[in-house]
Parts: structure tokens; sequence; C-alpha cells
């Protein structure tokens, strides 16, 4: 299951399986048959994960066999080409398959650090005039300069992409959004089923502490199936069509990551009913959602 890809609008293969927010777990990853690596510039570590990718080629594994996402910051969104230039210098890379804009916003890109800008009173330094359609007009000047195959965006709502939308050259390959049965964000998937945008799920098992293991579908479907809980979850965006971004560091459980189910009928059902419980109830969850004092759209945080 893990060598299963998807056809993104580029006409690029995407792995459905990718190893997410990792640092000198790449390696072990890429050798143990990974072949998508996701990461970013905010996380910090590109230059650790550049150092895994390098001892995974040496090892005989070709640079076009993997498929490497690096994402725009905050604080480069007025500068993707630079911030897409220091992701290629740190990675130790020509070009990435895919370049995202992490979050639609802007933050002081002369503030007072460069990730994470604050004002005198500890809040973000957000510049709330910034619009998140002139960074997309920027990425779409990269595809040109061969430094990236494809872009996209990651945490978009619904009203932001039909903000983007109508304004793009270039529609956006990916959206990657955080996605489990607690949060499908059904509207947005829908959406991007329908404009060919395809789906890359990040915080499969609810982030911090896997908190999904335990939601009563995701057990009963484990126990019927005799594997655990994460496979469940993993399984699950493969089923909706959606690549999926498993965490991990450790080599035991990078394996075990891999071993991906066939969700049947009754699964699928179950899990969304799962879901649609939730959200009639207004309990949905997102466990991913950094202090910017910005409205996204999200229905769950209006």
């Amino acid at each position: 299951m893990a060598t299963k890809t998807f056809k993104l609008n580029t006409g690029q293969d995407i792995p459905a399986l990718g190893l997410g927010e990792v640092q000198t777990a790449v390696a072990h990853a890429l050798k143990s048959g990974y072949r998508l690596i996701d990461g970013a510039y905010c996380y910090g570590n590109e230059e650790e994960v550049g150092k895994g990718l390098a001892e995974a080629f040496a090892s005989g594994i070709k640079r076009e066999d993997v498929f490497v996402v690096s994402k725009v910051w905050a604080t480069y969104t007025t500068r993707c080409e630079l911030g897409l230039q220091k992701s290629l210098e740190k990675l130790g890379l020509d070009y990435v398959d895919l370049f995202l804009v992490h979050w639609p916003l802007l933050m002081n890109p002369e503030g007072n650090d460069d990730r994470f800008p604050k004002l005198p009173n500890g809040e973000r330094d957000i510049i709330h005039s910034h619009n998140h359609v002139d960074t997309w007009k920027q990425m779409e000047k990269l595809v040109a300069t061969g430094k990236t195959k494809a872009i996209g965006v990651s945490n978009y709502s619904k009203r932001y992409l039909e903000e983007l939308l109508p304004h793009a050259t270039i529609i956006p390959a990916v959206n990657q959004i955080e996605n489990h049965p607690a949060l499908p964000q059904q509207e947005i998937v829908d959406l991007c089923n329908e404009k060919g945008i395809h789906i890359m799920a990040y915080s499969p098992l609810g982030s911090t502490g896997s908190p999904m293991f335990t939601a009563e579908p995701v057990v009963t479907i484990a126990e019927k199936h005799g594997v655990k809980p994460a496979a469940v979850l993993l399984s699950y965006h493969l089923a909706r069509g959606s690549t999926v971004l498993a965490k991990s560091v450790t080599p035991a459980r990078i394996e075990e990551n891999r071993k991906l189910i066939d969700l049947d009928a009754d699964d699928v059902k179950l899990l969304k009913a799962y879901s649609d419980k939730l959200t009639q109830e207004g309990k949905l969850q997102r466990f991913v959602y950094p202090p910017f004092g910005v409205q996204f759209g999200f229905p769950d945080k209006l």
C-alpha cells in the first residue's frame, strides 16, 4: 500500500504515504520504502533533512524517485523566491517537487525574528493588510525557474480557496490540511476534488499524543482487521483519495506506519458516521492552530 500514488493536476505522481516534519529519520524512512518527504522552512530542521536525503542518495536511492515538499513560511510570503532558495540551500537540493504556501498570511518580514516576529506585547507581528492572492502570484512565477516542479497551498479553507481561484493562472496542485475523522473538513475536500486539487493530510493521528487512537470507531475497525489504530487512521485517507503524512522518528514506528490496509465500505461508513455526529454536535477537534489572531474561514473556528 505504501507504494500507491495519486496523479496531480500537473501530471506528477505523488506518493499516497509520506513522512512529515522529520529530522534524522529521513534516511531510514527512504531506505524503508518511503518516497515522500514533507518539510518546511518554519520547522527549522531542513539542514538535518538535507543530510538524511544526502545519505539516502549516497546509498543508491535516486533523487528523481523521491518526492520532496517544502513550504514558504509566513515571513517570506512577499519574498517567495527567496524563501524557496533558502529551503533549497538548507536541503542541499536544486529543486523541490512541490512548494506550498504554509499559511495564507504575512508576518512582518522586517520583524524581530526570522520565523516568529513578535510585537512588544508578545503577540505575533502580523501584517493584516496583506492579500494572500498576491503571494500566489509570486508562487506562480516560481514554476518557470525550475526550482519547484509544482506549487500548492496549505491550511486553506473553502473561503480562502474561493478567494484565490478566480485569480489563479496556475491551479494549486495540492492543499495540505489537518485531516482526520474528528476534523474531516469535508467542505474543503469536496471543493478540492471538484477543482482537481489534491488533498495532503497532516496530523492524521490527532497530533501530539495521538488522541485519535482511542476514538470508538477507530478502535472497533482496528480490532476487526487485527491492526493498530494508526493503520486505520492512515488508511482512512487513502480511502478518501488523499495523501497522508505520518510523523515519527522511531525506526520501528516508521516501518509500522507503512502497513496500511484497505478499508471496506462498512469501515468507511462507520468513520463517516462518527465525523458527521461530531459535525452536527459542534464537537469537531482541530489540534493544530497557531495563535496568529487571524480568521482563516474554518467553520470550526468561527
